[in-house]
């Protein structure tokens, strides 16, 4: 974890997730200044864009934050990774697609890559390709998943036991319990996509951000499953229209273009339910205010010593009576 943190000059063992086509600079800002590492998700934004929220964000802050390229996503990953070059940013993180073409380039640049991966065997390959840190995503996770299915913590302590770099859960944590129990596990921190979304910070409709406060834990779907193409969102109008759409025999072409960019931002900024959707992990049904993001992370850090400390002493105890 300080290790971690040392190298990602952070304060924090928490790492704010790719948010794709929603990323911001204040949220983004936020999250580093709270001593977290902020992250800019390029999605399928075009390198003006992204360059845009970039250099929004070094207003912002000064501290460290990272960028989120979607290689199999995006269709500017050359041009991207040139901005990365460009802008002296320090740490990149690559899903959705094979780093290991990009490791190479990366590091000669000086860059500490990341590479988010969802099963032991990927995680291998990351790291033999180089990658510094590695974050274990698990299928309760928001947005496009992996069609393994692998929950966070099944999947974490045996991508931990593979190999021997740090790395880092995400996927269903979004408060201090959830931290405590990924290090538990052996990992180095955390990365957080839901949770940072119901922040005062996060410039996300009220619709969004109040619909995650009142979520149960039932309140997230899982849709494309028939196409080979997995994505976990929040239950609205919209989504349970791609549910019936789905189970009545939708089309790749269909469910690529109902599930766009666009319909995300219609659904996340513009608040509209019925014709647009929001991304959502399995978290959401513990969601229960809206802080401002620096009061979360403090939060969570309290919470997650407690919880280990209370633990360890239970386990003294019982120890004792033996």
């Amino acid at each position: 974890m300080i290790y971690v943190c040392k190298v990602l000059q952070i304060t924090l063992p928490i790492i704010q997730g790719g948010m794709g086509n929603i990323s911001n600079a204040k949220l983004t800002a936020a999250v580093s200044e709270a001593g977290g590492l902020g992250t800019i998700g390029c999605g399928t934004m075009t390198p003006d864009e992204v360059e845009k929220i970039i250099v929004e964000t070094k207003k912002l802050t000064n501290k460290n934050f990272a960028i989120n390229i979607a290689i199999s996503i995006s269709p500017y990953v050359t041009e991207l990774i040139n901005l990365v070059i460009k802008h002296n940013i320090s740490v990149v993180s690559l899903s959705a697609g094979n780093p290991v073409p990009y490791i190479p380039l990366l590091h000669e640049q000086g860059v500490t890559v990341i590479a988010l991966v969802a099963s032991v065997k990927h995680a291998l390959k990351a790291e033999e390709a180089g990658a510094d840190i590695l974050v274990a995503e698990g299928f309760e996770a928001a947005g496009v998943n992996s069609n393994l299915e692998l929950t966070t913590f099944t999947l974490l302590p045996q991508i931990v036991k593979n190999v021997n770099v740090p790395v880092i859960a995400a996927g269903g944590i979004g408060d201090g319990k959830g931290l405590a129990a990924a290090l538990t596990l052996g990992a180095s921190g955390v990365q957080m996509g839901t949770r940072l979304i119901a922040t005062k910070e996060a410039p996300f409709h009220d619709t969004y951000k109040h619909n995650l406060v009142n979520a149960s834990d039932t309140e997230t779907l899982l849709i494309g499953r028939s196409v080979g193409r997995l994505r976990r969102i929040l239950k609205t109008p919209y989504a349970m229209k791609l549910k019936d759409l789905e189970k009545a025999g939708m089309t790749l072409e269909q469910y690529s273009e109902m599930t766009s960019e666009q319909q995300h931002v219609l659904g996340a900024i513009e608040g509209d339910m019925e014709n647009g959707f929001v991304n959502s992990g399995q978290i959401a049904g513990l969601i229960e205010n809206i802080p401002t993001v620096k009061i979360l992370l403090d939060s969570m850090m309290e919470e997650a010593e407690n919880q280990l400390n209370k633990s360890i002493e239970e386990i003294k105890d019982i120890r004792k009576n033996e």
